[in-house]
């Protein structure tokens, strides 16, 4: 059995629609709208892509890696 990471499945697959939808969103309103306020939906998309790795991480820990290593 796999190490699950902080997210689960139903989360995750969340986050990715999140990040799909806000990545499309991103250049569509540059393109639109002549503020700046799309750097917005960068940030977000930047957010969300971190939690995502961050779990991908969690999720290719190896067993037992949480453990710290014995000094002597």
């Amino acid at each position: 059995m796999r190490p699950a990471g902080f997210l689960s499945e139903r989360q995750r697959r969340f986050a990715w629609l999140g990040f799909l939808l806000v990545s499309f969103q991103a250049p569509l309103a540059a393109k639109l709208i002549d503020d700046a306020s799309w750097l917005f939906a960068v940030v977000v998309a930047v957010l969300v892509a971190t939690v995502i790795i961050a779990d991908d991480t969690a999720r290719r820990r190896p067993l037992g890696a949480d453990a710290e290593p014995e000094t002597e």
